[in-house]
């Protein structure tokens, strides 16, 4: 008890120490960030118009622009149907007992008896004499493996898990917002029949917990989650399958000669037939978590999405409508740390002593901000015929790069053709070629938009200003939100730039050190050693907004190199000429060798066309100023 009041004591001493030395350290006039551009505020996540008209004019209008957020952890009195003061203390009890939870009952023996897992069962003709039977072992088999993807969702748990998670989240979050608007979108996508099916990025391990309780807490039901089995230990395999979660079985990924891989593949894709006949939403993590290594695009989610793909071909369901999603986190609780670099999976004991470590020493002065992204939803069955309408012209890479072997051709080939040589491994093997490619294309356009939809927060702001070196914090944070906002990038906060500041440097505090100088100066030092490493990874949610500024400044920059003495300085004297067309060249050659999952180009566009938006972009900030040349001049005007 003793060495508890004294830590408790050093505890508000030190927060005394920190509102002094805040108050003493911005002596300035209150200065206000607002997220709008003038009166409006940039509506991010619009489906592609290209690929998607009819979805992007039927489930979109200007209304919905005016709504603005809801708290989805703020519950209080009033979410209740009770009144009074006992109502007051157990309203979130209260509140998780009233969520509409809607039956969701698989059906293993239609699972079963379905066409594609009879058609792979040895020995059995479809539609010969005792086509109504299943050997007793083969169905043992069926509804083992069935048990490793799925379990029935249990109402009462979900319900249980609901409260405990309600009052975890206030403990780590200010505020989980949640745009109306978009909202609105999915409600009005939900109504047309279709299953919603939602493709999101992955920034944590808490993504998959925190978004089914979103869409709970918004009238859509229990949203079933498509884990990597690789992060679960059994028993929280068990547990999360309880409450709605699917896992792929390790012998789906078998070869395909295999006929354990064979039959895997045809109870998994049953089921997925069955969860989208009846309606239920589906959650894929197209993006592999922070950490991990390899390629940026998930390979066990085009498995799901190519599943979800394959059910709307076939007509089993007429079509279902994609949402892609994104969730920006101020910071990301600690808990649990290194999961993702960790030989064993994360056990059910492991995570709860996590968590409970890190309410332990989270405290309420660094509690974070939260931003769901829900973008616009638009028709699978629309971008599949729209996509395979583009496929007449495509070329092998022989075809593509023989000419330029031999010499015969020096135009660099079209950067949107690699995408169709990347290598495929696990179930999407046992799809089309077309199919393969089609599952490609779509995870690369919806996580393009998942990215663009996605808010920058107040910590990425100051985690680039501080590894960037900038000394002015309060007019330098105001002025790249503005720069952020002027490239379509919505951000998640809003209010006095003062507060603004504080509250992004007590979130990074294990990473800088606040120093007060002369004149009631503030002074910010970054620690050396891994907190580095932290700051670059909250800096980098900012690259998709300059990306293209990026990439033309290397362009740029690469032509200048020869004009420039090895030896001597980086300054240029007098006005430098630069050709469109080799800049052209140069983009292009940066476009091979970056890697595609940084680039996200959308399928529908030509690497031309992003050659011309890199240029505008350039021109726009002043980097570059466009002329035409006298020869131009000269044809293009009259006598």
């Amino acid at each position: 008890m003793l060495e508890a009041r004294l830590q408790t004591q050093q505890r508000s001493s030190q927060n005394g120490r920190e509102t002094s030395l805040w108050s003493s350290g911005f002596g300035m006039k209150l200065e206000a960030v607002t997220p709008f551009l003038g009166k409006y505020r940039p509506f991010v996540g619009r489906c592609c118009q290209t690929c998607t008209p009819k979805s992007w004019e039927s489930l979109f209008h200007r209304s919905i622009m005016d709504l603005g957020f809801c708290n989805v952890i703020l519950v209080k009195e009033e979410n209740t149907r009770f009144r009074g003061w006992l109502v007051r203390r157990l309203c979130y009890f209260l509140w998780s007992l009233e969520q509409h939870i809607p039956p969701c009952q698989d059906a293993p023996q239609k699972i079963v008896e379905s066409a594609g897992v009879q058609n792979v069962i040895p020995g059995r003709a479809p539609g010969g004499a005792g086509a109504g039977q299943v050997p007793s072992h083969v169905k043992r088999e069926v509804q083992r493996i069935l048990g490793h993807i799925q379990a029935p969702p249990r109402p009462v748990l979900i319900r249980l898990f609901s409260w405990a998670l309600l009052r975890i989240l206030n403990c780590f979050f200010l505020n989980v917002q949640l745009h109306k608007g978009q909202m609105k979108m999915v409600h009005k996508a939900a109504q047309a029949g279709s299953p919603l099916v939602l493709l999101s990025t992955h920034k944590s391990l808490l993504d998959g917990i925190l978004l089914p309780f979103v869409l709970l807490s918004q009238g859509l039901g229990v949203l079933r989650v498509a884990w990597d089995p690789r992060t679960c230990s059994p028993i929280l395999r068990a547990l999360l399958k309880k409450l709605g979660g699917l896992f792929l079985p390790p012998e789906a990924s078998l070869s395909l000669d295999s006929s354990e891989g064979v039959l895997a593949r045809a109870v998994v894709h049953a089921a997925v037939e069955q969860l989208l006949v009846s309606g239920q939403p589906l959650l894929i993590f197209l993006e592999e978590p922070p950490g991990a290594q390899g390629p940026r695009l998930s390979a066990l989610g085009q498995t799901w999405l190519g599943l979800v793909v394959q059910v709307v071909q076939v007509g089993v369901v007429p079509d279902a409508m994609l949402v892609p999603v994104a969730i920006s986190y101020d910071l990301v609780p600690d808990a649990p740390r290194d999961t993702y670099h960790a030989s064993a999976p994360l056990g059910l004991w492991t995570g709860a002593l996590a968590v409970l470590r890190s309410l332990r020493g989270w405290g309420c002065s660094r509690r974070a901000c939260v931003r769901v992204h829900l973008a616009q939803p638009f028709s699978l069955h629309e971008y599949i015929i729209n996509a395979r309408s583009c496929w007449g012209s495509r070329q092998t890479l022989e075809q593509l790069l023989q000419p330029i072997v031999l010499g015969q051709c020096t135009v660099v080939p079209d950067t949107e053709k690699e995408q169709e040589w990347t290598p495929v491994t696990g179930p999407l093997l046992a799809l089309k070629e077309e199919d393969q490619l089609l599952v490609r294309r779509l995870s690369r356009h919806v996580l393009n938009a998942s990215t663009a939809s996605s808010a920058v927060m107040s910590t990425a702001i100051m985690a680039t200003l501080l590894l960037f070196k900038h000394q002015k914090l309060l007019g330098e944070f105001s002025w790249l939100t503005e720069e952020t906002l002027l490239r379509g990038f919505d951000v998640g906060f809003s209010g006095q730039l003062q507060c603004l500041v504080q509250h992004a440097l007590s979130l990074l505090r294990p990473h800088v050190a606040l120093l007060r100088v002369q004149q009631g100066d503030l002074l910010v030092v970054l620690r050396p050693g891994p907190g580095l490493t932290h700051l670059a990874r909250l800096s980098s949610e900012l690259l998709p907004a300059f990306l293209s500024e990026a990439v033309g400044a290397c362009a740029v920059r690469a032509l200048l190199a020869g004009r420039v003495p090895p030896e001597g300085p980086w300054e240029l004297q007098g006005i430098e000429l630069l050709s469109q067309n080799q800049l052209y060249h140069q983009i292009l050659l940066l476009m091979h060798l970056l890697p595609q999952d940084l680039l996200l180009l959308q399928p529908c566009q030509s690497s031309y066309c992003y050659c011309q938006e890199v240029l505008d972009r350039l021109i726009q900030c002043g980097l570059l100023v466009a002329e035409e040349s006298r020869a131009t001049r000269s044809s293009c005007s009259g006598p």
